[in-house]
């Protein structure tokens, strides 16, 4: 036990030493005014750098993102159906869906698979 000790303490201390060290020895970006403007041949820039951003498009990838993250939750459960009771299993299954499709029931109330508004 006393050894398991021991060996997180030097890791965590290596850890440390090495993070000070590529602290003080990485190379610093100084950032001012001309390095972040547009390069436009030493002209003033016509247009803004930035696009317009559709906040709407954001919303529904933010959206996809949520329901591809709990399908990869839900696809493990498939394994798990040799080792467990199928009652349970399908309680379960049957809860986590059901959860899905309220949330999803949520977004479309609130509007927020709405292209057009």
């Amino acid at each position: 036990m006393m050894f398991i000790l021991y060996q997180s303490i030097l890791i965590l201390m290596l850890m440390t030493i090495i993070t000070i060290l590529l602290n003080l020895v990485s190379k610093k970006a100084f950032n001012d005014r001309e390095k972040t403007s547009p390069f436009e041949c030493g002209f003033d820039p016509k247009n803004s750098a930035r696009l317009p951003f559709s906040l709407q498009f954001f919303l529904v990838t933010v959206i996809f993102v949520i329901f591809d993250i709990e399908l990869t939750l839900l696809l493990p459960l498939i394994l798990t159906i040799k080792i467990s009771n199928w009652m349970n299993f399908s309680i379960t299954m049957n809860l986590f869906i059901f959860i899905l499709l309220m949330g999803l029931f949520h977004e479309q109330t609130q509007g927020s698979l709405n292209w057009v508004k």
